[in-house]
């Protein structure tokens, strides 16, 4: 590993287990892994039970949002994998999202999505919105999965070789983009 390595979260955005997004997941987090300038975090929001309400601070609920806070405010870049649920994204990443305003600004979010006839693409056009609320810098360049249950083998893994050079070519943007923003966040505080 690089000795000034990236820190990237990436956030599996739906809290169902068990669908094909723990496949997709599973293959792109070892595809990231092989960046050797990304020391890679994974939130799953499948076992961060964010509640919809806030906290009082007496419940352990601040426990599980302040853990959360601090993996998301060291990160210097994310990846959002996300669903497509009736043309969106699902609520449990943006409840991720609403419960943590700040660890996004001035920092780069790329997206991985997967669904059927449009592969999360939909979901992922919504994404931009938030985040460029949010001061965010979204990378372009994504991965997408079309019909994402055709491309799991029999052992529920995703075969992949279709998307190996979309990932990597979303990995260097992102490892560009999080190199540029947090040069310019060290030269000078945003301010959103």
């Amino acid at each position: 590993m690089h000795k000034d390595a990236l820190r990237v979260v990436i956030i599996l955005g739906t809290a169902q287990e068990g669908r094909s997004g723990s496949a997709v997941a599973n293959w792109f987090i070892g595809q990231a892994r092989l960046f050797d300038q990304f020391t890679v975090d994974v939130i799953n929001l499948a076992k961060v039970e964010l509640p919809l309400v806030p906290p009082r601070s007496t419940s352990t609920d601040a426990d599980v949002l302040a853990d959360t806070a601090v993996r998301l405010a060291a990160a210097d870049a994310f990846v959002a994998i996300t669903p497509e649920y009736n043309h969106s994204f699902p609520a449990s990443l943006k409840n991720l999202i609403d419960w943590h305003r700040t660890p996004w600004q001035a920092k780069p979010v790329a997206f991985v999505s997967y669904g059927g006839l449009a592969g999360g693409l939909r979901a992922v056009e919504q994404l931009r919105v938030v985040f460029a609320e949010l001061h965010a810098v979204t990378i372009r360049d994504t991965v997408s999965f079309h019909a994402v249950w055709d491309q799991l083998d029999a052992e529920g893994n995703l075969r992949s070789s279709d998307a190996v050079v979309p990932a990597k070519v979303l990995l260097e943007r992102l490892v560009w983009w999080a190199t540029a923003l947090k040069n310019a966040r060290a030269q000078q505080p945003y301010v959103a």
